[in-house]
């Protein structure tokens, strides 16, 4: 899976466009399939509920028509006259007997087989196997004759259906005669009835809005009863009767069909309407196939429109990224020209803003190799001179130490501690090599400077120190403590005639070092210290601000390097830094002294 989330992420913009299309048309694609399944499914139930309601109807109808014929079967076996004749007839001893009664007995048949619609022939087969008939007088055969007689007698006087007749009368109805009238209640056999049933003319009454080139079927197992001639051969009515389902679509040899299936609990028959399948969902189809081509259609001007949309923005992203390349291999030449006249104006969209952008990326480089070429003019210049002026301090030192020298000869005790202290001082400042110190050399450079200020202002001067032992070597930023003495002395000390007080407190308080300077000068206001912290106050001296030792405390420490100021008017200030304690053998603080 992450194999193939690799190569997606590393496909170009183009190809990545061109998938999500192809994607998102095959989501719809196959949102379509599952509606369109969806509302066939529907639409095939609709036509079952419609088929089997047509077929429910035709079978309840056909089956009725079966009862009131299997009735009639009942009513002229129990005919009383009827029974008498048949009675006589076992007694005759005549043949003009015998032929007057089968007379009679036939016109009883006829008077009972002339008004039904539904009865081809009313057949009657006496014990002497002669036959009488009523309605059409198409015979059966002998051979047939006693397979009807064997099956009037299986069933005892009970009516039986046997689909084995003609084409004109497809179905018989069988009953086996018994005596059982009058004071003769022997259920001797009389003979037996045979009705002939116009079983086609019962289907087309019966046949409820029958659909255009729709067919019903009667079989019996595997047997077709109706119709006479059908086109569904026994092999493709036994795979119909394995379905499940009481509806489908079956594939027959004339074509597809769509068949709904109602099974009789009084005959034992099963009923198939069967409906052209082509010609129902002609429509239907023709209405797929058109959404088919039009989707086809819609996915290729997706495709062609996405490509040229896709190429709309990933072409100027290839021009920008060649001229990229161009610039990474060293090839500035094209920054002479985007550096002359002005930026031209590009289309306000995202790629436009990005050309755009680029080319004042390119006119910035080349004023910035023009402008850091001009620093590196002047740099080699100050180099210059700084190698010139490098004898200078030398040759001040070297100053100071014959001033010294001369002092002591002549015995001036307080020029020479003079002289020492400012050359102490110049030594610190002038060598920035190294950025962190011990707070006792920071105090040393305090007290060199106390000591050139003390010769200006004699016993006015109070200076003291207050410095906790185990925090002498904790190390701190070179030149904290020096500025904020010199503007004590500035602020509180030359204002006054009076002597001024200046300590300087360090204590460890956790892992942090709090140091304080304070003075008892005649302190400032809120105002004055707000604006003094902001940088719009100028100081005296020509030292180092509050404001620049506060910038240099928040970009060593974080803001783990905090200083305050505390001052009121007539009470005097103390100014406090809190920093944390770096001990003089820790590894950052090396590695940033080595920078």
């Amino acid at each position: 899976m992450s194999k193939f989330k690799n190569a997606f992420t590393t496909l170009p913009i183009h190809h990545k466009t061109m998938l999500l299309i192809g994607f998102l048309m095959l989501i719809s694609f196959a949102f379509y399939v599952s509606v369109m399944q969806y509302v066939l499914n529907i639409y095939d139930r609709q036509i079952y509920e419609k088929s089997s309601q047509v077929l429910n109807m035709s079978s309840v109808g056909i089956e009725n028509k079966l009862r009131e014929l299997s009735n009639l079967s009942f009513k002229v076996m129990s005919d009383e006259p009827l029974q008498q004749y048949l009675l006589q007839l076992e007694k005759a001893e005549t043949g003009y007997e015998r032929n007057s009664l089968r007379k009679k007995i036939t016109n009883r048949l006829v008077a009972y087989a002339g008004s039904e619609k539904y009865v081809y022939s009313m057949i009657f087969i006496d014990n002497d196997n002669n036959v009488m008939a009523a309605g059409n007088r198409e015979g059966i055969s002998g051979t047939k004759q006693q397979e009807l007689i064997s099956l009037g007698e299986q069933y005892a006087g009970s009516n039986v259906w046997l689909a084995s007749g003609d084409q004109q009368a497809r179905l018989l109805s069988v009953r086996q005669v018994k005596s059982f009238t009058g004071g003769s209640f022997t259920l001797e056999k009389l003979g037996t009835l045979i009705i002939r049933v116009r079983l086609d003319r019962i289907v087309q009454d019966q046949m409820q809005e029958p659909a255009e080139d729709s067919q019903l079927l009667i079989v019996d197992g595997t047997e077709v009863i109706y119709p006479t001639e059908s086109t569904v051969s026994k092999s493709e009515i036994a795979e119909e009767m394995k379905r499940t389902q009481p509806y489908g679509i079956a594939t027959l040899e004339q074509g597809k069909y769509f068949v709904a299936r109602a099974h009789s609990s009084y005959t034992s028959w099963n009923y198939l309407y069967t409906t052209p399948f082509d010609q129902m969902f002609k429509q239907i189809q023709f209405v797929k196939q058109l959404v088919m081509v039009i989707f086809i259609m819609i996915f290729l001007v997706a495709l062609v429109i996405g490509a040229k949309f896709s190429r709309s923005i990933t072409h100027p992203i290839a021009q920008l990224i060649k001229k990229m390349r161009n610039i990474e291999k060293g090839d500035l030449d094209k920054l002479e020209e985007a550096a002359l006249g002005n930026i031209p104006v590009s289309p306000q969209n995202e790629v436009g803003l990005l050309h755009r952008t680029f080319k004042m990326m390119l006119q910035r480089i080349r004023e910035l190799i023009d402008e850091n070429y001009a620093k590196q003019l002047v740099i080699r210049e100050t180099e210059l001179k700084a190698l010139q002026a490098q004898i200078n301090p030398h040759f001040l030192y070297n100053t100071l130490e014959s001033i010294n020298w001369l002092a002591k000869v002549q015995k001036q005790h307080q020029i020479s501690e003079m002289v020492e202290a400012l050359g102490f001082l110049l030594r610190s400042s002038v060598n920035m090599s190294e950025k962190w110190i011990t707070l006792e050399r920071e105090l040393d450079i305090v007290r060199s400077y106390v000591t050139i200020q003390r010769t200006r202002f004699e016993e006015r001067l109070d200076f003291d120190m207050h410095i906790a032992p185990e925090v002498g070597t904790a190390r701190i930023p070179k030149l904290t403590l020096q500025p904020l003495v010199e503007n004590a002395i500035h602020y509180a000390l030359e204002p006054s005639i009076e002597p001024c007080q200046i300590r300087i407190r360090a204590r460890a308080e956790g892992e942090h070092i709090r140091i304080e300077v304070e003075d008892n000068g005649p302190g400032m206001t809120s105002e004055f210290m707000e604006r003094l912290q902001e940088g719009q106050i100028q100081t005296r001296g020509q030292g180092i601000g509050l404001t620049n030792i506060q910038e240099r405390l928040r970009l060593t420490f974080g803001d783990e390097g905090t200083m305050s100021i505390n001052s009121k008017p007539g009470s005097g200030t103390v100014v406090s830094i809190s920093i944390p304690w770096i001990r003089e053998d820790d590894d950052d603080v090396q590695s940033d002294a080595r920078r």
